[in-house]
């Protein structure tokens, strides 16, 4: 696998100051070998920008590429500062020998073929600068490399950790008195449950200095699914505040070009904040774009009203989910099978009703999952040997169940709500009563008190509400393209609108135009008037 890039020999005097070099070796390398590696390159302008704060060190001497790939940063820096000394460690041995070639002329430039968080944890840097490797928790060495920044860093961390943050916090670890560190890593920890830690030790560092998040209108990793912040620390006394910005676009990086030229001078913003007023416990997104629920009045946890889990996961859908023909195929008796909604798609309106479950069902949609515990029918035992013949029974979910073909004990939620979405939540109430797979989440209403219930009529009619998924939006996750995911917590932790205050009038007014939504919906028509006046008495007995 060779790099098709007509300059990769030249002269090191003048560096490549684009992406064409990434370009080919994308061309040239599969997607299975960049996705194993999580090679997502980083876009020059920007890797341009991250060098400007680097080099802006007057105390200079020593860098290091933590993630060195075909060396986009240390183009960006060479091409402005050419006697500097850079060192970069790589984990891919095919593209640390496309980058040993391009770089083979420039002796100030050293790559090292090793996992950077097993190694060098003594050296102190003038400055770093990385696109760290995006893996989750389960697609590295997560339990030895947690084990080796937690002895390091004498800082206990999340299991859950994703290995880009571990990257950073070795990386400020290893910043030299007055050095400096410019990362571009995914904006998903400043608003996960993990992320409280590492955010903890950013404040405790007192190095951070800068988040500036790219908005989502974009994706800046041409083939990853997620948003992304620059963050920009420095190991100095000049500064005890952490400024949060956004741009819209590459166009925008101008903005952050005079952020950069202007330190320790900040700029007069509402979005500036003191280390003391850092929160490590909330979704930082509340200080960088701003929350809709500050518009209300009583506001209640979600977790108030109803419990959120997330639906049924089977550990291979191949095998656990069944249609008419495949059940046929297999001489599945329907009795050991059960109804599933297994596709968001096929819920399309805010009603999923019996007899929507009966046209899936004619359609031979994949509506049931297999279930059958402790059978003696023939067939039934014939398919579980055929699950253990092709070791379905040893994938993770399934090992750890007993019997292993057995499913979660999951009963059918009154509501459903996407996991996933671009236009807002959608609510859906699960008047079929069927299970759900993990494209939705449960929601199941609570008892509020010992001698009152909420009526699930009232709650749905709420949700389905423009007022209830703007409030709802302040605790999502944001991914590239404005896409936007919910895990179970989000909302568990989110904030509504307390019900409660509403007289018994009001909810009756609401809950009679919630039953012309319904009737208007079963008749194929969007009900969308309704559903304005429903929003429009919730917003004036809450602002």
């Amino acid at each position: 696998m060779k790099v098709r890039t007509q300059d990769l020999m030249m002269a090191t005097k003048e560096h490549i100051t684009n992406n064409s070099i990434e370009n080919d070796y994308s061309k040239s390398i599969s997607i299975e070998h960049r996705k194993k590696f999580a090679q997502f390159f980083t876009p020059f302008p920007i890797a341009d920008l991250m060098a400007k704060w680097i080099l802006d060190n007057e105390n200079l001497q020593k860098i290091l590429e933590p993630a060195f790939g075909l060396g986009v940063f240390s183009r960006a820096i060479l091409n402005r500062e050419k006697d500097i000394e850079i060192k970069g460690f790589e984990v891919d041995e095919t593209i640390f020998n496309n980058a040993k070639k391009y770089f083979k002329d420039t002796d100030n430039v050293n790559i090292i073929l090793q996992n950077y968080m097993y190694s060098d944890w003594t050296n102190k840097y003038d400055g770093i600068i990385c696109n760290p490797p995006y893996f989750k928790f389960h697609d590295y060495d997560n339990k030895n490399i947690l084990k080796e920044v937690e002895a390091n860093l004498k800082y206990k961390l999340n299991g859950f950790t994703n290995l880009y943050t571990l990257f950073l916090l070795k990386s400020i670890y290893q910043l030299s008195p007055n050095g400096r560190c410019a990362y571009i890593i995914p904006s998903e920890f400043l608003n996960s449950d993990y992320g409280r830690l590492v955010k903890s030790y950013l404040i405790k560092s007192k190095t951070l200095r800068h988040i500036i998040v790219i908005d989502f209108k974009e994706n800046v990793f041409d083939d990853a699914l997620t948003t992304a912040s620059i963050i920009l620390c420095a190991n100095d006394e000049l500064a005890e505040k952490v400024q949060f910005s956004n741009i819209q676009s590459l166009k925008d990086l101008s903005k952050i070009e005079y952020l950069i030229a202007n330190y320790p001078n900040y700029s007069d913003t509402e979005q500036t904040y003191n280390f003391a007023d850092l929160n490590p416990e909330i979704k930082w997104k509340a200080y960088y774009q701003k929350q809709n629920s500050i518009k209300f009045k009583n506001l209640v946890p979600f977790s108030t009203y109803a419990k959120v889990v997330r639906g049924i996961a089977t550990g291979s859908n191949d095998y656990f989910v069944f249609n008419l023909s495949k059940a046929k195929k297999f001489n599945i008796e329907e009795q050991y099978l059960l109804p599933c909604i297994c596709s968001a798609k096929d819920a399309k309106t805010a009603f999923f009703t019996i007899q929507d479950f009966e046209e899936l069902k004619k359609n031979d949609k994949s509506i049931f999952l297999f279930n059958a515990q402790n059978s003696s029918d023939k067939n039934v035992n014939s398919y579980i040997q055929k699950g253990e013949d092709e070791e379905i029974n040893k994938r993770f979910l399934t090992a750890s169940r007993k019997p292993w073909h057995s499913l979660e004990n999951r009963n059918p939620a009154p509501i459903w709500v996407s996991v996933f979405n671009r236009s807002g939540l959608r609510f859906i109430r699960n008047e079929a009563n069927i299970s759900n797979l993990t494209s939705y989440h449960c929601i199941y209403p609570k008892q509020i008190s010992l001698f009152s219930n909420i009526d699930i009529d009232l709650l749905f009619a709420y949700l389905l509400t423009d007022t209830a998924k703007q409030i709802f939006d302040d605790n999502s996750r944001q991914y590239g393209n404005g896409l936007q995911k919910f895990e179970p917590n989000d909302l568990n932790k989110g904030i509504m609108l307390d019900l409660s205050v509403l007289n018994e009038e009001t909810k009756e007014k609401i809950l009679n135009l919630y039953k012309d939504y319904r009737f208007e919906v079963l008749r194929n028509n969007t009900g969308k008037d309704i559903l304005e006046k429903i929003n429009q008495i919730i917003i004036q007995n809450y602002t």
